[in-house]
């Protein structure tokens, strides 16, 4: 009900603030029309976790003769599709037939396990169209960027998108590009670690109790809020030449991203364009590698390595293309992990080392966005404070949640496994 009601506020607020479809509308329009690039198929995925071995075939057969069916028409009338938006209507059909037939052939537990499973595809589907709003509606209500603020509290970290972005100029188009992939898929990597996670809904009949897509989702929903908050457009925005066509020198404070720091002074609000989204502050790829990167510690040790390798290339990528400043990494880390204690507390049930770990993550949070607003100046002008500082409290909220997580674990009884029956003794033959 929750996630009905922000669908159908942010369908009000696009078409109200921007003049654009909502979520609900793009998502509707894509069941006929060429779907935009997203997670379709991996909403299907997290779908087919509750069906068995022989359905998950039919549905993944499905799903692409449908999009082939689509292809061959669009093809015979000529219709224009962008590219990169071929795919996906087949897996949004089999979805919602998935649905249909837990309505009409199901009873029971198998009804509700089986609407759990559309509900789940269908949210991180949805989970994608909402961010993609909010970010149109913070380019359109927020006309005036916070950029200089941030470029000038991150020098308390030595300005680390202008190292990387040199660094990554340096390590010639091989690196780029891997980045570049690591950066645009980060869903496929969320995917992997959820279909790890909820690799046994088909056999024991029910979701684990905690588990990554939620905590994706809840990032997705609250992050954009810290958005209208503070709005930022990110270093290769406000301080260089733009990047995929949007912003560009016209709009920038100055050109000087990643080669010349930004100069040390009073910072103040700056206007930008309705096109660019505030999306830096704080930096939800940062949070959601970082989700992956716990959620994946439970795993083998190739999901754990891969889990690792994307934070890494992550926070390597935000930075390097300019996306995010070193601050926003740090409130990303901080963000994410405030969030994941207060789900995991909520499954447990609130007690006082969970009420104290969401109450100090919130409260670290809290106070960088402050510091981040009202002390910039002093914080570039006291690098070899501030700095220690920043880190030291991100530190704080990481021993904190791993302290905590391991008292639960620990504290957790394990299942006790059920008595084997003895095998029936037959007669001996004489």
């Amino acid at each position: 009900m929750a996630a009905l009601v922000l669908l159908v506020a942010l369908e009000i607020a696009a078409r109200r603030y921007a003049g654009v479809p909502g979520p609900v509308t793009t998502q509707v329009r894509e069941v006929i029309f060429a779907p935009k690039p997203g997670p379709l198929y991996g909403g299907l995925a997290l779908t087919m976790v509750v069906l068995t071995w022989r359905e998950r075939f039919i549905a993944a057969g499905a799903a692409i003769g449908i999009d082939l069916v689509f292809v061959l028409v669009r093809w015979a009338v000529d219709a224009e599709v962008p590219e990169g938006h071929e795919f996906g209507n087949g897996a949004l059909w089999v979805m919602l037939g998935c649905a249909v037939i837990a309505l009409t052939r199901r009873t029971g537990e198998e009804r509700a396990l089986l609407l759990k499973g559309v509900g789940l595809g269908l949210l991180l589907v949805a989970g994608r169209k909402t961010g993609d709003t909010w970010l149109l509606v913070t380019a359109k209500t927020r006309p005036d960027v916070l950029d200089p603020y941030l470029a000038t509290a991150d020098h308390a970290l030595g300005n680390p998108s202008w190292a990387m972005g040199r660094l990554l100029e340096a390590s010639g188009p091989v690196v780029t590009h891997l980045l570049d992939v690591v950066y645009a898929q980060l869903a496929v990597a969320a995917v992997a670690v959820a279909l790890y996670q909820l690799r046994k809904v088909a056999t024991e009949r029910r979701f684990p109790r905690h588990h990554l897509v939620r905590t994706f989702l809840v990032i997705g929903l609250l992050g954009p809020a810290i958005y209208m908050i503070f709005p930022v457009v990110g270093p290769v925005f406000a301080y260089g030449p733009g990047a995929s066509g949007t912003g560009g020198v016209q709009w920038s404070v100055a050109n000087l991203w990643p080669h010349t720091p930004v100069p040390v002074h009073i910072p103040h609000p700056v206007p930008y364009d309705d096109l660019t989204p505030r999306n830096c502050m704080p930096s939800l790829h940062t949070a959601w590698a970082t989700a992956i990167f716990v959620h994946s510690r439970k795993g083998p040790r190739l999901l754990r390595f891969a889990g690792a390798f994307w934070l890494v290339a992550t926070l390597s990528a935000t930075l390097g293309f300019g996306y995010h400043y070193g601050v926003d990494l740090v409130a990303g880390v901080v963000f994410a992990l405030t969030i994941e204690a207060a789900l995991r507390a909520y499954d447990r049930g609130w007690d006082k080392r969970g009420i104290l770990l969401v109450a100090h993550g919130a409260t670290v949070f809290t106070a960088l966005l402050f510091s981040y607003r009202f002390l910039p100046l002093e914080m570039a002008e006291h690098p070899w404070v501030s700095g220690p500082l920043l880190v030291l409290a991100m530190c704080s909220v990481i021993y904190g949640y791993v302290r905590t997580t391991r008292q639960w674990e620990a504290n957790t009884p394990k299942p006790v496994p059920a008595p084997r029956p003895e095998p029936e003794r037959r007669p001996e033959l004489v």
